[in-house]
């Protein structure tokens, strides 16, 4: 499978060939559904937690005694039952939403949706991005001249398509240039997820990212 590799001023400079393996399978949106849900339950973080009856301030001694004072019998302030005690079967952050899915089937949902963005056309290879001064100024003039060439691009005073670049390594000047563009996020190649490439509506992906991903998932 061949397309188009682009350079950063959008200009088509040569053919790259994708790996059928990555770019070339076929789309099972249950598998998708399932592994993008169980990547959200992974990384839930567990915020509402309520306190126990061993767990609030006080009641170290019995209230009153337990005979002879024709009150009901208490052994601790801390009960359920008394205004500032413990709660019954509240959350608790010790609760776990964690979902567990496979390497290959983690690894044949990510190339799906990769094909995926390769079938609607809303996949591009950049030949590299380099700037003389990491400015956000220049970032997105080499960005509007990419998204340009991407089909069904739309842009408006208010908002624009998402873009996930996404790169073999950790590249400061790119990074330090594209971090104030809004419509944009970047990802290293070995970090590449499913639910980042959801997201996104396209993808420009480094073409030194490729052996990146093939090494990365073991193919």
């Amino acid at each position: 499978m061949k397309t188009d590799l682009y350079n950063q001023n959008a200009e088509i400079v040569g053919e790259i060939e994708l790996p059928e393996k990555i770019f070339g399978v076929v789309l099972n949106p249950e598998l998708v559904k399932q592994v993008l849900e169980a990547q959200s339950a992974n990384s839930r973080q567990v915020l509402a937690h309520t306190k126990g009856r061993g767990e609030v301030r006080g009641g170290g001694k019995k209230p009153w005694r337990q005979k002879g004072t024709g009150r009901a019998r208490h052994g601790s302030i801390r009960s359920p039952i008394w205004k500032g005690g413990g709660v019954t079967f509240g959350p608790t952050k010790e609760r776990n939403f964690g979902k567990g899915i496979n390497k290959k089937m983690k690894r044949k949902a990510l190339f799906m949706v990769l094909s995926s963005k390769v079938g609607d056309k809303e996949l591009m290879i950049l030949d590299g991005m380099k700037f003389e001064m990491p400015k956000t100024k220049e970032a997105l003039k080499s960005v509007n001249m990419l998204s340009a060439k991407l089909p069904g691009y739309k842009e408006t005073n208010k908002k624009r398509d998402s873009i996930l670049l996404v790169l073999p390594a950790k590249d400061q000047s790119v990074l330090r240039a594209t971090k104030n563009l809004s419509f944009m996020s970047t990802s290293e190649a070995a970090n590449l997820n499913i639910k980042d490439l959801l997201e996104k509506k396209y993808v420009v992906l480094f073409k030194e990212a490729l052996p990146v991903i093939e090494q990365t998932f073991k193919l």
